[in-house]
């Protein structure tokens, strides 16, 4: 049998190291897990997350006593031991950001909420996370994509069917795959070619799609779903074979092996056809404000990350083709 996931690992220690603090500490976490899903309104797999860093960082301060692990004890030198710490396990720039983040929202909750004396969050520093170019698909790759995975759908099967209108609609709308799962029949406008989707934060918006979308999604409702659909199947528009919701997995390993026939392509998944949406359109002209409020980003700062993709982009093309390069 096969060893299990770095992360499914990291999960189950985390569980076992909940389970052996204090009571008063546990009750605690459970508050801010409410905090964190009622107030803050984060997805399940964020608060998962935080509710992980909150708990190796009380484990760290308690110093595997998990009688000690008392948030009056935390302060920025047990903050900064927190980080210096994973540093030394080989932890990333971007995983020690993201964690320093965490532990500065779950000692500002807990100072507010009366459980510790002060908050040493705002003094903690952190490194800067790299950011990475993503990958992305030429134009014409992204053409080879559609042409490969509308070759299966040719034949009418119900599951070709479905995987051609989920590709189509993914680079067509450049919107995530756990929105995608969710959207059911009634958030798609034939009309006005526009879908709704219930994005990051509860944020509801409207995102257009072309007419290569439309034909795949109609086929694939008019002619496919209803053979996959079961007795207490939901109204959700693209289901998996067994007529339940089709699930965020079956769609990445959809995106990589239709991909995988391209010439030269990077191997990509959902994000990766996302990504290579915002840079067409950016590359066609749309501007930075109108991506954003197409891909749901909540500041602009996010999306300034495709300018510097189109950049490299133009120079490789410049290097490439200009006689004086």
């Amino acid at each position: 049998m096969s060893p299990p996931p770095h992360g499914r690992t990291r999960r189950v220690d985390l569980v076992r190291l909940r389970e052996k603090l204090p009571a008063t500490v546990e009750g605690v976490l459970r508050q801010y897990e409410r905090h964190l899903m009622l107030e803050r309104d984060l997805s399940p797999h964020t608060v998962r997350a935080y509710i992980g860093d909150a708990v190796a960082l009380l484990d760290h301060v308690a110093g595997n006593i998990p009688e000690n692990a008392d948030l009056g004890r935390i302060d920025l030198a047990n903050l900064r031991s927190w980080l210096a710490a994973q540093h030394a396990a080989g932890a990333s720039r971007t995983t020690l950001a993201r964690r320093a983040a965490a532990s500065r929202t779950f000692t500002a909750w807990a100072h507010r909420a009366g459980h510790m004396a002060s908050d040493p969050g705002p003094r903690l520093a952190a490194p800067r996370p790299h950011r990475t170019l993503p990958s992305v698909l030429r134009e014409d790759q992204a053409k080879d994509a559609m042409r490969a995975v509308s070759s299966g759908a040719s034949q009418g099967d119900p599951v070709a069917l479905r995987d051609q209108a989920v590709v189509e609609l993914l680079y067509a709308t450049g919107i995530r795959v756990a929105e995608l799962c969710g959207l059911d029949l009634d958030d798609v406008d034939y009309s006005l070619r526009v879908i709704r989707v219930l994005g990051k934060g509860g944020r509801e918006r409207s995102v257009p799609f072309g007419v290569p979308a439309e034909r795949a999604v109609r086929r694939w409702v008019d002619e496919g779903r209803n053979a996959l659909v079961a007795p207490d199947s939901p109204p959700a528009l693209f289901l998996g074979a067994r007529g339940g919701r089709l699930n965020q997995r079956a769609v990445r390993t959809l995106v990589h092996e239709v991909v995988a026939v391209v010439p030269d392509a990077p191997d990509i998944g959902p994000h990766g056809l996302r990504h290579s949406a915002a840079t067409h359109l950016l590359e066609g002209g749309a501007d930075l404000r109108t991506v954003q409020e197409l891909l749901g980003h909540a500041t602009l700062a996010t999306t300034q990350l495709y300018t510097h993709v189109t950049v490299e982009r133009l120079k490789a093309i410049h290097d490439r083709t200009h006689p004086r390069s």
